[in-house]
């Protein structure tokens, strides 16, 4: 574990101590025409060195343990237009009728959800907005009406005459929603690179990007090195591109996501955390097991728990509570089985920061973040300082920044084990 004698105090961190200069020709505005020909920064111990994507597997020890988010990108964004001509943009976020994603996605002829919308000013109260979609099976319409507006988003109902579920709505008449600093429409390519290759339950309005580099060669050199895969589900939110506005971290607050992980994957776990190293690709995969491990504790040390649910300062309140990995993963297993549930299903908001101790993670495969961004402060907690000896490494050798961008692996600097 991380010996700190001068623990930062996360609450007191001022983003203004994580930027870093990124000229804009250093964001990626296309992925590489080969997923896995991407440069790979390797740090360990203090030192850096770079591979290509392709030799991860080689850069693992058999029995070690990748977590990877399963989630899949869905097209949130749908533009209406309004008689006068004015574009309005609905940008899908999460369900709140039926609350349920999956459900959500299969429901039929109306669904309400939490929704951003561009140029909400010319959006006229009680106005009910409508598209009309033409497809190989014949042509229907969409209609978008404000139900209730609260001070971060608003409740869109959308509603459409066909027998089709809100996922085949979706499909028809939807973009895919590339992140704001491309400043681009999503193209054809797109559809397919803007997708991790194993993406399977949809909910996410963003990729988790540090698997867009994994292909299928990757994986089989993985499975002959014996490296074992487990696979959860956090859904991304359009927060995790929200900037730090406050001075302070304690006046930001964290954007909450969704989680789904199966019993058997938890069990999985439980077992890779005994001798094996986790590591978590990407700050969703991290954000997912270190909340999972702090809802153990927390069924540990509260009764009477309900529901699964991570706040954004919990586990720094919970900090004194020492409980070893395997005894939290317990606590959450034996809670789900005692409700009969097979998935552990809720949210979690919890920021990782320096001053922040690491639980479940022996290392992160992850992108090259923001500048004064959450997941620069959760890389920032991962490896100390040297996250800056790392981006200015990965800028003097023609790293690729942002979604698009190159990878890298970083180990932490002392195992759990």
């Amino acid at each position: 574990m991380h010996s700190n004698s001068a623990k930062p105090e996360p609450k007191s961190l001022s983003i203004s101590d994580y930027t870093y200069e990124l000229p804009q020709s250093r964001i990626a505005q296309y992925p590489l025409e080969q997923r896995d020909t991407s440069k790979l920064l390797v740090y360990k111990d203090g030192d850096i060195h770079h591979e290509e994507f392709v030799e991860l597997p080689e850069l693992l020890q058999p029995n070690d343990c990748l977590v990877f988010n399963d989630t899949k990108v869905v097209h949130a964004r749908i533009h209406f237009q309004r008689q006068t001509g004015a574009r309005i943009e609905v940008f899908c976020l999460e369900p709140t009728e039926p609350f349920e994603v999956s459900v959500a996605f299969a429901k039929k002829k109306s669904t309400v959800w939490k929704a951003m919308i561009g140029n909400a000013k010319r959006w006229r109260e009680g106005e009910i907005l409508s598209k009309s979609i033409k497809t190989e099976s014949g042509e229907y319409s969409v209609k978008a009406e404000i139900m209730d507006k609260s001070r971060s988003a608003y409740a869109v109902r959308l509603s459409w005459d066909v027998d089709l579920t809100f996922a085949q709505v979706l499909d028809d008449i939807g973009m895919l929603p590339l992140p704001p600093y491309l400043n681009r429409d999503s193209e054809v390519e797109d559809e397919e690179r803007y997708q991790t290759v194993y993406a399977q339950a949809e909910g996410s309005v963003a990729a988790p990007t540090a698997g867009l580099h994994f292909t299928k060669q990757v994986f089989d050199d993985l499975i002959k090195r014996q490296v074992q895969s487990l696979f959860v589900t956090l859904h991304v939110g359009a927060g995790t591109f929200k900037p730090v506005h406050s001075e302070t971290m304690q006046d930001h607050e964290m954007h909450r996501e969704r989680i789904l992980v199966s019993i058997s994957a938890l069990e999985k776990m439980r077992v890779a955390s005994i001798e094996n190293r986790i590591i978590a690709v990407g700050t969703t995969s991290m954000r997912t097991i270190e909340s999972i491990y702090w809802f153990g504790v927390k069924l540990l040390a509260t009764e009477g728990v309900n529901e699964f649910f991570v706040g954004q300062w919990e586990p720094y309140e919970l900090e004194h509570k020492t409980v070893e990995v395997t005894a939290a993963l317990d606590a959450v297993i034996s809670w789900l089985k005692d409700k009969q549930k097979s998935h552990l299903n809720g949210f979690t908001q919890l920021l990782i920061a320096p001053g922040y101790q690491i639980r479940m993670a022996d290392a992160l495969i992850t992108n090259f973040h923001q500048p004064q961004s959450t997941l620069l402060l959760l890389v920032a907690a991962l490896i100390g300082d040297d996250w800056r000896k790392v981006y200015d490494y990965a800028l003097q050798n023609d790293f690729r920044f942002l979604s698009f961008g190159d990878s890298s692996i970083l180990f932490r600097a002392v195992n759990r084990h």
